[in-house]
């Protein structure tokens, strides 16, 4: 549940906060006329959004047990890719998001129609939706519990609303460069956990060498499925089962949050430990470079709280 919170806390800002500045800016230029087609454009990335999580939830349950194996495991990896680009994109992109989304909505007002406006608001909240969609189905598998972790999910989205509200208001304040840096860090961690639940969703579809196939090592003496150092690289790298139930609350907690396992094979852990230090390192020096190229000003200026400050500073108008 604090997982799928968090994601949906994180991923709903980011389409609130999208959606506050588009409103404002509408309303600040006197076309609250508009609001209605940018709105029904939200609501079409919604249902799409739905639409997708539905088709993933119940199109499986006429499948094969592999093929059900097999489209988790790509839907995961499709997960992880676009997390992975959403973070660096946010890293280049987030101090020009407002004049980009701000500039095609001038385009869309005086060269463009209804359709324009929809489409606006649409594309606008699709791809956070999307996004959302596939990270918290990727993980609701994972876990086992959905009805818990749904509820973390709703809860999260329904916090990030109020809290867009709030904001576009001026009610309240938040530094939000630190929150998306934070956050981002805590879905590297998440996407890496995504990965290797994806690895193991391929090997047993059989699209992976794993425990479950035919080059899996086996031990001489139990006649199972060797683990440990002898296993690799096919077999399991560990279980600590009987240490960590699967499915209890330790367990939960360490894959929610270090996408940890009692039981990994070789090939999860190879892809878990890659992509975490490829990912992190990047994601690290993209930090160190954005700090190194910000000018020298003090914590209440304009350009080290831009976001906070334009959103504020229009719902006071």
């Amino acid at each position: 549940m604090l997982a799928t919170f968090l994601i949906g806390l994180r991923e709903g800002l980011e389409a609130a906060l999208v959606v506050g500045i588009l409103v404002a800016y509408l309303r600040r230029l006197g076309r609250t006329d508009a609001l209605p087609r940018m709105w029904a454009g939200v609501g079409l990335a919604i249902a799409l959004a739905l639409g997708i999580g539905a088709i993933l939830t119940f199109g499986a349950y006429s499948l094969t047990f592999e093929a059900q194996e097999l489209i988790g495991g790509l839907m995961s990896l499709l997960a992880v890719g676009m997390v992975t680009w959403m973070i660096f994109w946010m890293q280049k992109a987030g101090r020009t998001m407002k004049a980009t989304l701000e500039g095609g909505l001038d385009r869309a007002l005086t060269q463009g129609g209804v359709w324009a406006l929809v489409a606006i608001g649409f594309v606008s909240v699709a791809r956070e939706g999307i996004e959302t969609t596939l990270l918290l189905w990727s993980m609701v598998q994972s876990f086992g519990d959905t009805p818990t972790a749904l509820l973390g999910a709703v809860l999260g989205l329904g916090t990030a609303v109020a809290i867009g509200w709030l904001l576009a208001r001026g009610a309240v304040r938040l530094d939000l460069r630190r929150f998306f840096t934070w956050t981002s860090g805590f879905l590297v961690v998440v996407a890496a956990g995504v990965l290797a639940y994806a690895v193991m969703d391929l090997q047993e579809a059989g699209a992976l060498p794993g425990p479950f196939t035919a080059l899996a090592p086996v031990d001489a003496l139990t006649g199972a499925v060797a683990t440990g150092w002898p296993a690799f690289p096919f077999g399991w790298a560990f279980d600590v089962s009987p240490a960590i139930a699967p499915g209890g609350a330790v367990a939960s907690i360490l894959q929610a949050t270090v996408g940890f396992m009692p039981r990994m094979t070789w090939l999860q852990v190879a892809a878990w430990v890659v992509y975490l230090a490829v990912v992190g390192i990047l994601f690290v020096r993209g930090l160190r470079s954005r700090r190194s190229s910000a000018p020298h000003t003090t914590p209440s200026s304009a350009d080290a709280d831009a976001p906070v400050q334009s959103l504020t500073d229009q719902g006071a108008v």
